[in-house]
């Protein structure tokens, strides 16, 4: 029996053709499963995205992918280069129209975002992800670098806070070590100890007296901050240090009488506020508040 044989020219061009195969692989798509238990999948790295989110986009441009930011939200402000990006509202404030002109093919946004579907079903992927832990911040920005194929960027910019919180906790002075500390946000609203802010204020060894039971962020009864007495108020804001004076019962609380409290400048509050990678930045703002009240202990 007989078999095909292909000529000699033809079998040259299908060998040529395997080994261009093998050389220049089609670009893998990405699969992701994101906070909302979605499986989120991307014909290729993202190339184009839009953040809703200030603290997404900073995580962005720190595993080294800024310049895949097409557009940002109207809060955005760091690194100075998203300040030139086409502003598309808010992550509750969408400007749709917007973000679609940009042209994304992907677009992040926080859990329970009201326009992931709208957006999903004019074709654009969402990839919704929120960090409420240190632990978070690590998971997402490992997650952003799959999205964007460059999976392993997040661990040097996580291992670079982890170094500088590990140097601010060793600035904290000694007086301070141990001391009870009351972090308000927004009147009222406390960073507990389960919050990142929380955590933050446990890496420098100060003790929350909001306890993790009460979830991250909780309405605490000024009646309770009263019995606890701590060392130390802070708050996010110097306008909130003066409401807090004028509380009943407030002003016998010894953090009060001595003037043992810190507020951030507002060009500061973002650094605080947001859980990104910019938490080493968040503990140096905290040091540097208790270095200045160090000064006026007896």
């Amino acid at each position: 029996m007989t078999l095909f044989r292909a000529p000699r020219s033809l079998a040259v061009l299908l060998l040529v053709a395997a080994a261009l195969a093998t050389a220049q692989p089609a670009r893998a798509q990405v699969r992701i499963v994101d906070d909302r238990g979605q499986a989120v999948t991307l014909p290729a790295p993202a190339r184009r995205i839009v953040s809703l989110t200030p603290s997404l986009s900073e995580a962005v441009c720190a595993i080294g992918a800024c310049d895949r930011l097409v557009g940002v939200d109207r809060y955005a402000s760091w690194p100075a280069s998203v300040l030139a990006l086409p502003k598309v509202g808010s992550v509750d404030h969408p400007q749709v129209e917007g973000i679609v002109a940009l042209k994304p093919d992907l677009v992040l946004l926080k859990p329970r975002s009201k326009v992931a579907d709208q957006l999903e079903s004019l074709g654009i992927p969402v990839l919704a992800l929120d960090a409420k832990t240190h632990a978070d911040v690590r998971r997402v920005m490992q997650t952003l670098a799959v999205a964007v194929g460059r999976p392993g960027a997040g661990d040097a910019p996580w291992q670079r806070i982890e170094k500088n919180l590990a140097v601010a906790a060793a600035r904290v002075p000694p007086a301070w070590s141990g001391a009870r500390v009351y972090f308000e946000v927004h009147g009222a609203s406390a960073a507990g100890e389960a919050s990142f802010i929380g955590e933050t204020l446990a890496r420098l060894g100060l003790k929350n007296i909001v306890p993790a039971a009460s979830g991250p962020f909780a309405r605490v009864n000024p009646e309770f901050v009263v019995r606890a007495d701590p060392d130390l108020l802070m708050a996010s804001a110097h306008s909130e240090l003066i409401a807090m004076t004028g509380r009943p019962g407030w002003s016998r609380m010894k953090a009060i009488r001595g003037s043992q409290t810190c507020a951030f400048a507002p060009d500061r509050l973002d650094v605080m506020m947001r859980p990104g990678p910019r938490l080493d930045e968040a503990a140096d703002e905290v040091v540097a508040c208790l270095a200045r009240l160090s000064t006026r202990l007896p």
